[in-house]
């Protein structure tokens, strides 16, 4: 029944020290319900080039072919080195909901942050998180980009295989009755790309640029987790001042926000959705993205700025991003040396590509080190706008 569906199989299993085994596990078992199954690695990559990124940037090439392959994603959303899921499967997400496919996504506990999260403290009546500002979505499982474009099921891989089973199994039912139009129960694919879309930050991308930007200041979007800081207006302000003064125009997760008042008031899922809708479709009509990769909950960047990302390079724009300490991943976060294969305290194995955080950042962007201003004035030099 579901041969023409194929799953993108998305989480942190292939840093376990049994992913490979639980990896094939999923495989089975959604093959035995019928469904395809895309996984990233699944054709032969390039393991032996001496250079380590360009080992990783094998892995992320093959990574975009099976996601361009696939009609649904289905993400392991347990936290992962801080107190949210892993970054790269939030970019994956991104990916998959910039092609319009099915996203859906399985945690053991779906209870609001609030509930969960022990690194919350409360203090004179308001809920502050490990950074002592104001816990952000606290009464979400998730941030809002994930709440946002996802079926979150509480359970394991093989419940959100059964919620995507009935959903289909329902959409075909619909298809088949007189008493509605059966286009209302399809998905509609965008194009993520056409043959002129740009691959991000990349050469042709910046002759494209040169003269596109000529006329006319290229839009930027500041995607990072200052949307959620106490005093976010004055800051953005002055963050599109030191843009406007590189030769872009900057737009924020804060803008087109006349109706912020409604935003207080009412569901917080709603609200999540919402806000989703504004700050997607400022994805969509930006020509770039400097995204805030600096850590947020953990060893992770803000999975907003996760979603954000993987979004906008489905969507052929260009990434930039920038980070107080750019170094090797390694290098960042603490493991147990070569010796155990450069795995965590919890037995996950860190990156070593030489990339400062994970691959699908590192290969899709350039990461600049240093403060925002320093990153604006090298995205105006790599838009030859200096």
């Amino acid at each position: 029944m579901f041969e023409n569906e194929k799953i993108y199989i998305a989480g942190p299993e292939c840093f376990y020290a049994n992913g490979p085994q639980l990896l094939k596990a999923m495989r089975c078992r959604a093959e035995s319900l019928g469904f395809g199954v895309t996984l990233p690695n699944d054709h032969p990559l390039d393991m032996e080039n001496a250079l380590l990124q360009k080992r990783a940037d094998s892995i992320f090439a093959d990574l975009e072919k099976v996601m361009n392959d696939s009609t649904a994603i289905v993400a392991d959303l347990e936290s992962f080195r801080g107190s949210e899921p892993d970054s790269g499967t939030v970019y994956e997400l991104g990916m998959a909901y910039a092609r319009g496919i099915r996203c859906y996504g399985y945690t053991r506990d779906k209870r609001p942050l609030a509930c969960k999260d022990q690194q919350y403290r409360l203090k004179d009546g308001v809920v502050y998180d490990e950074h002592g500002r104001p816990a952000a979505y606290k009464e979400l499982p998730f941030c809002v980009c994930v709440v946002g474009s996802t079926k979150i099921v509480e359970g394991g891989f093989d419940d959100c295989l059964k919620a995507l089973m009935t959903d289909l199994e329902e959409e075909y039912k619909r298809k088949g009755r007189t008493d509605q139009a059966p286009e209302t129960a399809e998905i509609v694919l965008e194009t993520a790309f056409s043959d002129s879309a740009p691959e991000s930050g990349d050469a042709a991308y910046r002759q494209a640029a040169s003269g596109a930007f000529s006329h006319r200041r290229p839009i930027a979007y500041l995607s990072g987790p200052e949307r959620y800081e106490e005093g976010a207006d004055a800051l953005y302000k002055k963050m599109k001042e030191i843009c406007r003064e590189h030769g872009i125009e900057a737009r924020t997760p804060l803008d087109e926000t006349e109706d912020r008042a409604a935003l207080k008031e009412g569901n917080p899922y709603t609200q999540a959705a919402r806000l989703f809708e504004r700050w997607q479709k400022q994805v969509r009509d930006c020509d770039l993205v400097i995204a805030n990769l600096n850590d947020y909950r953990g060893y992770e960047c803000s999975n907003d700025t996760g979603f954000e990302c993987g979004m906008a390079h489905q969507l052929g724009k260009a990434l930039y991003g920038y980070m107080d300490d750019a170094g090797p991943m390694k290098e960042r976060v603490p493991h147990l040396g070569e010796e155990n294969d450069f795995r965590d305290p919890a037995g996950c194995n860190v990156e070593n590509f030489d990339y400062p955080l994970n691959l699908m950042f590192g290969c899709s962007m350039k990461i600049f080190e240093g403060r925002f201003e320093e990153a604006v004035k090298r995205v105006a030099e790599e838009l030859g706008l200096r």
